[in-house]
């Protein structure tokens, strides 16, 4: 077909961050993503004009998802959080908060971009190595023989999604849930390879959140009427399965392009019955109890395994088909020819259960390592954000184990890592300026372009009008209440830190955040009974932050590297 009008060339736009298109839209997207930080981050509805369902959220999963954005930079940066946040689940405001920081602050400096990134790579490694080392205060190891931390670090990320829209009881009561089905996904006798089994998240809304609970096993959503039809289970020591992830419902299989040669007389339906039924009566004489099917079982299939006490139930759905394999111990059956006796697996008892007002059958395994996550919340919307919420917890807690650390929320770690990188360049820039060839003014200002970056984050957290402080002894974040009197006692003003690590009944001194300060060097070696004495502190997901660290930092030096955009405008 020939083209109605003809290709229109190529646009080439030099210097893409110059333009004050660029700036806005930089400007805009860090504006609404700082606005959804934290616990009490401002909630943001997602719809098209076209009409469907809107989204209320303010996790950046959901957010960038549902967000058109045209510029290019926009769409480098908007990728890197993307990519992130699909490999480690949480951390994706914070990478594209700093991220943002990042460029804003070295644009004002004016100063070469290749030096900008080496120095700002060198303040990663910086960061990271600190991070990793014995003498942080802000890692925090986690001890699995006590759920403590663990706790504290599902409970942190539960409250910072506000449009879970959850009570202090209901986060108690969804922290233990998720904690526990994460410890059921364990196995018992783990050896220095672990496989970690699956927790399955079964929807019912419209229900209280406190109704929420977790199973050992899989739960199977029926119908009231499908299970009707099924005679008394019967007690045994165990039931055998049968897999088929094949349909069952008789249809001949496509055949493309192809032509089907049937000989005169015969009827591919009668044909395709028949097999159907001798499948059936291998299933009757190999004595198997459960019939399961990822597609459709014909009626008649159906009736025939019913009139053998065969229990059958179809349209399982393919995400339950790989939990389904591990329950049972077998692989799913994928033809209708004679099966293998190694074919079938078994599940130690099959009940009937009732949440609300749906059914399930409830598969209970002999030995594995999935569970079922029964969760609850009062309306769609809100259900939807507690699902993507629970499943970021059960990630972090699975990055916990290869890596088992956390590091200190509610601001303080990067208020911490801001005064350890001013305190560590100001008195040792001898080894930068040679290894990196720069001069000590640009390190310097480098330096506070990067520290900036990281105050401006942590204030994030901050939005209604607060002041914020930092000490001189701990390098903490900590807020209080907006237009204060002069003549004010500050021990009197923040009970805690923002991680909720420290009291201000220490004697501490304190600052406003960005303000001019000397440098200090803050306090390292984090001892076990300041972490012991705390109740309930705030935390972050180790792994997760320390990647998200690392993406904004090269994604910011990505962006101020381009010289140029080539825009294919057919």
């Amino acid at each position: 077909m020939s083209r109605l009008e003809a290709k229109k060339p190529s646009i080439c736009r030099s210097d893409p961050l110059t333009g004050e298109r660029a700036r806005a839209s930089l400007a805009a997207l860090k504006g609404l993503v700082m606005s959804c930080y934290g616990p009490a981050g401002r909630l943001k509805q997602l719809h098209n004009g076209r009409g469907g369902s809107v989204v209320t959220t303010s996790q950046s999963a959901a957010l960038l998802a549902g967000l058109p954005v045209s510029h290019p930079v926009l769409k480098v940066l908007t990728a890197a959080v993307r990519n992130h946040v699909a490999c480690f689940s949480d951390g994706g405001l914070f990478t594209a908060i700093l991220c943002c920081n990042l460029v804003e602050n070295v644009q004002r400096l004016g100063l070469a971009p290749t030096t900008v990134i080496k120095l700002n790579k060198h303040l990663l490694s910086l960061c990271t190595s600190y991070l990793k080392s014995e003498g942080c205060a802000c890692r925090i190891p986690v001890d699995f023989s006590s759920t403590q931390i663990l706790l504290s670090l599902v409970r942190s990320i539960l409250t910072s999604k506000p449009a879970c829209m959850l009570i202090a009881k209901e986060v108690d009561h969804i922290s233990t849930l998720i904690l526990r089905a994460f410890l059921l996904t364990i196995p018992e006798n783990a050896q220095e390879h672990i496989i970690l089994g699956k927790s399955i998240i079964v929807p019912l809304k419209g229900q209280r959140v406190i109704d929420s609970a977790v199973l050992p096993g899989i739960l199977i959503e029926v119908s009231e009427v499908q299970l009707m039809k099924i005679l008394p289970i019967k007690k045994s020591d165990s039931f055998k399965v049968a897999l088929f992830c094949v349909s069952l419902s008789g249809d001949l299989s496509d055949t493309g392009e192809g032509t089907l040669l049937v000989s005169y007389g015969v009827s591919l339906e009668n044909a395709a019955l028949d097999q159907l039924f001798n499948l059936g009566k291998q299933l009757v004489s190999d004595h198997v109890d459960l019939v399961l099917c990822q597609k459709v079982i014909h009626p008649s299939l159906k009736q025939f395994l019913r009139t053998h006490h065969v229990i059958a139930v179809d349209r399982i759905g393919v995400s339950l088909m790989e939990p389904l394999s591990k329950v049972t111990g077998t692989w799913p059956i994928g033809s209708l020819g004679s099966i293998s006796p190694s074919s079938y697996g078994s599940v130690k008892d099959l009940c009937i259960a009732k949440f609300g007002c749906k059914h399930f059958f409830h598969l209970i395994p002999n030995k594995t390592t999935i569970c079922s996550l029964l969760l609850c919340n009062r309306n769609d919307t809100a259900w939807d954000e507690l699902k993507l919420t629970c499943q970021t917890a059960l990630h972090a807690l699975q990055l916990t184990i290869k890596d088992p650390y956390a590091l200190l929320g509610g601001g303080c770690t990067e208020t911490h890592l801001v005064a350890y990188i001013r305190h560590k360049t100001r008195n040792e820039p001898e080894s930068v300026l040679r290894d990196e060839r720069c001069s000590q003014t640009e390190l310097q200002l480098i330096t506070e372009a990067f520290c900036s970056a990281l105050e401006s984050l942590a204030g994030s957290l901050e939005h209604d009008g607060g002041e914020i402080l930092t000490d001189s002894k701990y390098g903490h974040f900590w807020s209080v209440q907006a237009n204060l009197p002069s003549a004010v006692n500050w021990p009197d003003l923040p009970s805690r830190c923002g991680c909720g690590l420290y009291s201000s009944q220490e004697e501490l001194s304190w600052s406003f955040l960005r303000s001019a300060r000397h440098p200090f060097p803050p306090q390292t070696c984090l001892s076990r009974e300041a972490t012991g004495s705390a109740d309930t502190l705030t935390l972050d997901c180790f792994t997760a932050k320390l990647s998200g660290l690392q993406v904004a930092v090269e994604t910011a030096s990505l962006i101020l590297d381009l010289s140029c955009v080539i825009e294919d405008t057919n």
